[in-house]
Protein backbone atom coordinates (compact mmCIF):
# COMPACT_ATOMS: atom_id res chain seq x y z
CA UNK A 1 0.00 0.00 0.00
CA UNK A 2 2.65 2.65 1.25
CA UNK A 3 4.68 1.91 -2.12
CA UNK A 4 1.54 2.14 -4.32
CA UNK A 5 1.27 6.01 -2.77
CA UNK A 6 4.83 6.96 -3.26
CA UNK A 7 3.99 5.50 -6.68
CA UNK A 8 1.45 7.88 -7.28
CA UNK A 9 3.03 10.71 -5.89
CA UNK A 10 6.40 9.99 -7.86
CA UNK A 11 4.05 9.83 -11.21
CA UNK A 12 2.25 12.97 -10.42
CA UNK A 13 5.27 15.02 -9.76
CA UNK A 14 7.60 13.27 -12.01
CA UNK A 15 5.51 12.13 -14.99
CA UNK A 16 7.44 9.21 -16.66
CA UNK A 17 9.15 10.42 -19.87
CA UNK A 18 10.81 7.68 -22.42
CA UNK A 19 14.37 7.72 -22.15
CA UNK A 20 14.89 7.30 -25.78
CA UNK A 21 12.70 9.80 -27.30
CA UNK A 22 11.68 12.47 -24.96
CA UNK A 23 7.87 11.73 -25.44
CA UNK A 24 5.58 10.87 -22.54
CA UNK A 25 6.20 7.29 -20.70
CA UNK A 26 3.42 4.83 -20.77
CA UNK A 27 2.24 2.30 -17.79
CA UNK A 28 4.51 4.05 -15.22
CA UNK A 29 7.49 3.70 -17.19
CA UNK A 30 10.26 6.03 -18.68
CA UNK A 31 9.65 4.47 -22.20
CA UNK A 32 6.86 5.17 -24.55
CA UNK A 33 4.89 2.74 -26.46
CA UNK A 34 6.38 3.29 -29.94
CA UNK A 35 9.97 2.84 -28.32
CA UNK A 36 8.83 -0.25 -26.62
CA UNK A 37 8.13 -2.18 -29.94
CA UNK A 38 10.74 -1.25 -31.25
CA UNK A 39 13.17 -3.13 -28.77
CA UNK A 40 14.53 -5.95 -29.93
CA UNK A 41 13.40 -9.43 -27.82
CA UNK A 42 15.13 -12.40 -28.35
CA UNK A 43 12.51 -14.76 -28.50
CA UNK A 44 14.25 -18.21 -30.00
CA UNK A 45 17.38 -18.80 -28.21
CA UNK A 46 19.20 -22.18 -26.33
CA UNK A 47 17.27 -22.31 -23.20
CA UNK A 48 20.81 -23.19 -21.76
CA UNK A 49 22.92 -20.15 -22.44
CA UNK A 50 20.39 -17.74 -24.27
CA UNK A 51 22.11 -17.54 -27.38
CA UNK A 52 19.56 -16.48 -30.56
CA UNK A 53 18.45 -18.92 -32.66
CA UNK A 54 18.03 -17.48 -36.42
CA UNK A 55 14.53 -19.36 -36.06
CA UNK A 56 12.28 -21.15 -33.78
CA UNK A 57 12.87 -24.40 -32.94
CA UNK A 58 10.91 -27.05 -31.89
CA UNK A 59 10.77 -27.65 -28.50
CA UNK A 60 14.07 -26.94 -26.19
CA UNK A 61 17.02 -26.90 -27.56
CA UNK A 62 20.41 -26.60 -26.86
CA UNK A 63 23.31 -24.97 -28.97
CA UNK A 64 26.44 -26.48 -29.91
CA UNK A 65 28.47 -25.12 -27.90
CA UNK A 66 26.54 -26.02 -24.57
CA UNK A 67 26.41 -29.51 -26.37
CA UNK A 68 30.09 -29.74 -26.12
CA UNK A 69 30.46 -27.76 -23.19
CA UNK A 70 27.89 -27.70 -20.41
CA UNK A 71 27.70 -24.25 -18.27
CA UNK A 72 27.61 -24.79 -14.61
CA UNK A 73 24.31 -22.80 -14.38
CA UNK A 74 20.59 -24.13 -15.27
CA UNK A 75 18.46 -21.97 -17.59
CA UNK A 76 19.24 -18.66 -19.02
CA UNK A 77 16.12 -15.90 -19.27
CA UNK A 78 17.66 -12.99 -21.87
CA UNK A 79 14.68 -11.08 -22.65
CA UNK A 80 16.34 -8.86 -25.45
CA UNK A 81 18.96 -9.03 -27.88
CA UNK A 82 22.13 -6.57 -26.97
CA UNK A 83 21.50 -4.09 -29.86
CA UNK A 84 19.90 -0.52 -30.71
CA UNK A 85 17.74 0.78 -27.85
CA UNK A 86 18.55 -1.85 -25.47
CA UNK A 87 22.03 -1.63 -25.80
CA UNK A 88 22.12 2.09 -25.31
CA UNK A 89 19.97 1.75 -22.08
CA UNK A 90 22.64 -0.68 -20.96
CA UNK A 91 25.44 1.15 -21.73
CA UNK A 92 24.21 4.52 -20.84
CA UNK A 93 23.49 3.00 -16.67
CA UNK A 94 27.10 0.67 -16.80
CA UNK A 95 29.05 4.00 -18.44
CA UNK A 96 27.60 7.36 -17.82
CA UNK A 97 25.53 6.78 -14.45
CA UNK A 98 21.96 6.42 -16.03
CA UNK A 99 20.61 5.19 -12.58
CA UNK A 100 16.39 5.59 -13.94
CA UNK A 101 17.75 3.19 -16.89
CA UNK A 102 18.15 0.32 -14.26
CA UNK A 103 14.72 0.62 -13.09
CA UNK A 104 13.09 0.57 -17.07
CA UNK A 105 15.29 -2.59 -17.56
CA UNK A 106 14.44 -4.50 -14.37
CA UNK A 107 11.12 -3.38 -14.83
CA UNK A 108 11.28 -4.86 -18.59
CA UNK A 109 12.68 -7.84 -17.31
CA UNK A 110 10.17 -8.34 -14.59
CA UNK A 111 7.30 -8.60 -17.22
CA UNK A 112 9.55 -11.38 -19.58
CA UNK A 113 10.12 -13.57 -16.13
CA UNK A 114 6.90 -12.96 -14.77
CA UNK A 115 5.56 -15.59 -17.54
CA UNK A 116 8.82 -17.50 -18.53
CA UNK A 117 10.69 -18.16 -15.37
CA UNK A 118 10.44 -20.42 -12.43
CA UNK A 119 10.89 -17.89 -9.70
CA UNK A 120 13.56 -18.53 -7.44
CA UNK A 121 14.74 -18.04 -3.80
CA UNK A 122 17.12 -15.42 -4.11
CA UNK A 123 18.87 -12.93 -6.65
CA UNK A 124 22.76 -12.96 -6.87
CA UNK A 125 24.12 -9.99 -8.78
CA UNK A 126 27.46 -10.74 -10.15
CA UNK A 127 29.90 -9.04 -8.09
CA UNK A 128 32.40 -6.66 -8.95
CA UNK A 129 35.80 -6.70 -7.18
CA UNK A 130 36.43 -3.92 -4.40
CA UNK A 131 38.47 -2.17 -6.32
CA UNK A 132 36.88 -2.28 -9.68
CA UNK A 133 33.78 -1.49 -7.39
CA UNK A 134 35.32 1.66 -6.00
CA UNK A 135 36.11 2.92 -9.32
CA UNK A 136 32.77 2.74 -10.60
CA UNK A 137 30.84 3.62 -7.64
CA UNK A 138 28.17 1.53 -8.05
CA UNK A 139 27.47 -2.54 -9.48
CA UNK A 140 24.93 -1.81 -12.31
CA UNK A 141 23.75 -5.42 -11.96
CA UNK A 142 22.39 -4.18 -8.10
CA UNK A 143 20.82 -1.85 -9.69
CA UNK A 144 19.25 -3.57 -11.75
CA UNK A 145 18.38 -6.76 -8.84
CA UNK A 146 16.82 -3.80 -6.89
CA UNK A 147 14.21 -3.44 -9.03
CA UNK A 148 13.73 -7.05 -10.09
CA UNK A 149 13.61 -7.64 -6.11
CA UNK A 150 10.46 -5.10 -5.58
CA UNK A 151 8.57 -6.48 -8.50
CA UNK A 152 8.67 -10.08 -8.06
CA UNK A 153 8.90 -10.08 -4.48
CA UNK A 154 12.46 -12.59 -4.47
CA UNK A 155 14.70 -11.17 -1.89
CA UNK A 156 18.41 -10.04 -2.93
CA UNK A 157 21.82 -11.50 -0.79
CA UNK A 158 24.52 -9.05 -1.49
CA UNK A 159 26.38 -11.07 1.20
CA UNK A 160 27.09 -14.56 0.13
CA UNK A 161 29.44 -14.09 -2.88
CA UNK A 162 32.21 -11.76 -3.30
CA UNK A 163 34.85 -11.49 -6.55
CA UNK A 164 37.68 -12.68 -5.01
CA UNK A 165 40.36 -11.74 -7.91
CA UNK A 166 40.33 -8.62 -9.94
CA UNK A 167 40.29 -10.17 -12.75
CA UNK A 168 41.16 -8.31 -16.39
CA UNK A 169 38.30 -7.18 -18.65
CA UNK A 170 37.83 -10.00 -21.11
CA UNK A 171 36.09 -8.25 -24.21
CA UNK A 172 39.09 -9.09 -26.37
CA UNK A 173 39.66 -12.61 -24.52
CA UNK A 174 39.04 -15.44 -26.80
CA UNK A 175 36.61 -18.14 -25.06
CA UNK A 176 39.69 -20.39 -23.91
CA UNK A 177 41.61 -17.59 -22.10
CA UNK A 178 37.84 -16.01 -20.98
CA UNK A 179 37.92 -19.09 -19.10
CA UNK A 180 41.32 -19.02 -17.71
CA UNK A 181 40.93 -15.99 -16.96
CA UNK A 182 37.65 -16.07 -14.55
CA UNK A 183 38.90 -19.40 -12.73
CA UNK A 184 38.30 -19.25 -9.22
CA UNK A 185 37.27 -15.68 -9.29
CA UNK A 186 34.63 -15.90 -6.99
CA UNK A 187 34.78 -17.22 -3.43
CA UNK A 188 31.68 -18.04 -1.90
CA UNK A 189 30.51 -17.60 2.16
CA UNK A 190 28.78 -21.10 2.43
CA UNK A 191 27.03 -23.02 3.02
CA UNK A 192 24.20 -21.56 1.12
CA UNK A 193 20.82 -20.52 2.58
CA UNK A 194 18.83 -21.10 -0.73
CA UNK A 195 18.37 -24.21 -3.00
CA UNK A 196 17.39 -22.29 -6.41
CA UNK A 197 19.15 -19.02 -7.09
CA UNK A 198 19.18 -16.51 -9.75
CA UNK A 199 21.94 -14.70 -10.97
CA UNK A 200 21.59 -10.91 -12.20
CA UNK A 201 23.58 -9.16 -14.58
CA UNK A 202 23.25 -6.51 -17.19
CA UNK A 203 24.64 -8.43 -20.32
CA UNK A 204 25.98 -11.58 -20.92
CA UNK A 205 28.50 -12.06 -23.88
CA UNK A 206 29.92 -15.44 -23.72
CA UNK A 207 28.80 -16.54 -20.33
CA UNK A 208 31.80 -17.78 -18.66
CA UNK A 209 31.87 -14.64 -16.23
CA UNK A 210 28.00 -16.21 -14.72
CA UNK A 211 29.38 -19.94 -14.99
CA UNK A 212 32.44 -19.78 -12.67
CA UNK A 213 29.92 -17.67 -10.37
CA UNK A 214 27.32 -20.16 -11.13
CA UNK A 215 30.22 -23.18 -10.51
CA UNK A 216 31.30 -21.17 -7.29
CA UNK A 217 27.37 -21.24 -5.71
CA UNK A 218 26.62 -24.95 -6.34
CA UNK A 219 30.25 -25.94 -5.11
CA UNK A 220 28.43 -24.08 -1.87
CA UNK A 221 25.15 -26.24 -1.76
CA UNK A 222 23.15 -24.58 -4.19
CA UNK A 223 21.03 -27.01 -6.08
CA UNK A 224 19.67 -24.81 -9.27
CA UNK A 225 21.19 -21.72 -10.61
CA UNK A 226 19.78 -19.97 -13.28
CA UNK A 227 21.00 -16.44 -14.94
CA UNK A 228 18.95 -13.44 -15.62
CA UNK A 229 20.05 -10.99 -17.71
CA UNK A 230 18.77 -7.80 -19.95
CA UNK A 231 20.53 -9.03 -22.90
CA UNK A 232 22.15 -11.52 -25.12
CA UNK A 233 24.91 -10.12 -27.19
Amino acid sequence: MVNNWLDIIQNYLLPPTCILCGNPGQASRDICGPCAELLITNPYCCYRCGIPFEHAPTGPVLCGDCQRRMPDFDETHAPFKHQSAIRFLISGLKFRRQFKNARLLGLLMADYLKISAEMPDCLVPVPLHPRRYRERGFNQSIEIARTLSRELAIPIDLDCCIRSRNTPHQIDLPAKERRKNMKNAFTVNGPLRFDHIAIVDDVMTTGTTVSELARALKKAGAVRVDVWVCARA
